[in-house]
């Protein structure tokens, strides 16, 4: 990695020090406390949907001036109808509890010393993502709810509306007199200004990435500051010849259509060969009757040849890829050790789906699947911190160390260790 300007280390280190500082301020806030400013920003974005809504429409001009696929601009897209939804998610979390101070376990030791490990705020943690300005809210509230001040680095795609979102925050913030550095936006600087986040040890306390595989590994490659690694999401659906055929139908074009842009999405469908005859002409069809672009195996494609559904052979390309549109790679597999085979091969270890009404198989694939998470009779679309009742969340974690699957609130906090003593000493 080339040299790091000046210029950039010393605008990181300024935007550091100033997070720290707030940091140490947010920490001290009661839960109700933090609860008041977290619908109180809620309500200022709604007071400025039209100001949001009209930057955004800045940034998905120059994206279609450059040619950025639709399933981008659907990420980068912010309705007013999602502006609106990104304040309730702000009022969600506010009504979660609050992790900091929690007792993760404690004791009392037989000389008498007392014990106990606390949740405690990391401190300052830095996002850098891509086309997804909702991400700049949900971290900013995570953030503040545990405790945490925020640095944010925003793709350029979004910076127009990230640009206003993060002004209409700070503004509430230093309204409701707190300071308005627990939310900072690293602006401008090109690659030099997210090297220089990347390696502010020190004055960063932890970094998330969020966006594509390349800019993941760009940052879990290259970074000095600690990583919670956001992975790629290429899911499966895996019909098992035990199905219910109604259900994973529905759970099937749920999977792909229901929002095809996001990494949750399915991405290859395998079914069962005892079942596939039956099966597939219906679920190609109902697939290529929402526009999704099929890559089928030799098998998949003889089925779609007799239902006069379009396809294109699939490659070993085609399913290892992460499409984000409506695209599906589909294989039929003789067994459920062949689906397993398939997802290790291929699987991102983010989400894996089986529907299927044998608890034996069931209990083989919750068994042996090794992901964030794994659904049974259930849709991948479902692994989201919303969804999973945790408010907004910061990433999907597909690694395995303190983090994995959606984290929220307790995923932003560490630990301590407080040990009581009444003059104890050690013999």
């Amino acid at each position: 990695m080339s040299e790091i300007s000046p210029e950039a280390t010393a605008t990181v280190a300024e935007l550091a020090q100033k997070s720290r500082v707030a940091a140490r301020e947010l920490a001290l806030l009661s839960r109700a406390r933090k609860d008041e400013v977290l619908r109180g920003l809620a309500d200022a974005l709604d007071s400025a949907i039209a100001r949001v809504v009209a930057a955004n429409e800045e940034d998905l001009e120059r994206g279609r001036a450059g040619g950025m696929p639709e399933s981008l601009q659907d990420r980068l897209r912010l309705t007013p109808e999602r502006v609106a939804a990104v304040g309730d998610a702000l009022r969600d979390i506010a009504a979660l509890p609050d992790p900091v101070g929690e007792i993760v376990r404690g004791s009392t030791l037989a000389n008498g010393l007392q014990i106990r490990q606390v949740r405690v705020p990391m401190g300052v943690v830095g996002m850098i993502y891509e086309a997804r300005p909702n991400v700049t809210v949900d971290a900013a509230g995570l953030g503040l709810k545990s405790g945490n001040a925020v640095i944010l680095r925003g793709g350029s795609a979004a910076a127009s509306s990230n640009r206003v979102l993060v002004d209409v925050m700070r503004e509430s913030l230093s309204a409701q007199g707190i300071n308005p550095d627990a939310i900072g936006l690293l602006d401008g600087g090109g690659h030099d200004a997210v090297r220089a986040l990347m390696t502010a040890r020190g004055l960063v306390d932890l970094l998330i990435p969020r966006g594509g595989a390349d800019l993941i590994q760009s940052v879990v490659l290259n970074s000095t500051v600690p990583v919670i690694e956001t992975g790629i999401g290429n899911c499966h659906v895996y019909v098992d010849r035990a199905a219910d055929l109604d259900k994973a139908l529905a759970i099937t074009v749920n999977s792909k259509t229901q929002r095809p842009s996001v990494c949750n999405a399915a991405e290859s469908l395998l079914v069962h060969a005892e079942v596939a005859d039956e099966f597939l002409p219906k679920a190609l069809t109902d697939l290529a009757g929402a526009s999704v672009t099929l890559h089928t195996d030799e098998r998949a494609s003889a089925i779609a040849t007799a239902a006069g559904v379009p396809f294109a052979v699939a490659t070993q390309q085609d399913f290892a890829t992460e499409y984000h549109s409506l695209e599906m790679s589909v294989g039929v597999v003789d067994s459920i050790d062949a689906a397993l085979e398939h997802v290790r091969t291929f699987g991102s270890g983010h989400t894996e789906a089986i529907v299927t009404e044998d608890r034996a198989a069931a209990r083989r694939w919750t068994t042996e699947v090794d992901a964030a998470a794994v659904m049974v009779n259930a849709s991948t679309r479902f692994t989201d911190g919303g969804e999973f009742g945790f408010g907004a969340e910061i990433g999907i974690s597909t690694q395995k160390l303190h983090a994995r699957g959606p984290m929220a609130l307790p995923e932003l906090t560490t630990t301590k260790w407080i040990v009581e003593g009444d003059g104890h000493v050690r013999i």
